[in-house]
């Protein structure tokens, strides 16, 4: 690993990342979600292009609905949001961080055309930040 400071979206994202289905149901995402310690996940097809986003904030009206009613929330499908904020690889992180301010996801999925090729959350930008400044 080189010690020269992140520059780019590609520099930081985390290309493992969680990410469900549309068929995936809720508290199969929820304990995904608190596994990972992350607000949302990309939702994406088999062929593992994004289809959408869905966040804790998406799940949690329907899950107190269901609780209430005694039965199974919707699927991550019925819950999702299609239109999604992306960024790229190649996207600079100064850039990126001056789009996350205010009230803008935490968690953008990074793509490559259609295809989710990772995640980058705040944490990651202000932490790219901050070795960019040299601490």
């Amino acid at each position: 690993m080189s010690n020269k400071a992140p520059t780019v979206v590609r520099d930081i994202m985390s290309r493992d990342c969680y990410r469900v289905t549309g068929n995936t149901s809720v508290a199969t995402l929820v304990a995904g979600l608190a596994l990972h310690r992350l607000p949302g996940a990309p939702v994406v097809d088999e062929r593992d292009h994004l289809i959408g986003f869905i966040s804790e904030m998406d799940v949690m009206g329907k899950l107190l609905d269901s609780a209430y009613f005694d039965d199974e929330p919707a699927p991550v499908r019925d819950l999702m949001r299609h239109e999604v904020l992306t960024v790229t690889p190649n996207k600079s992180i100064a850039d990126l961080a001056q789009e996350m301010l205010g009230t803008k996801p935490k968690v953008y999925p990074v793509v490559e055309g259609e295809r989710l090729v990772g995640i980058v959350t705040r944490r990651d930008v202000v932490s790219a930040i901050l070795q960019m400044r040299g601490h």
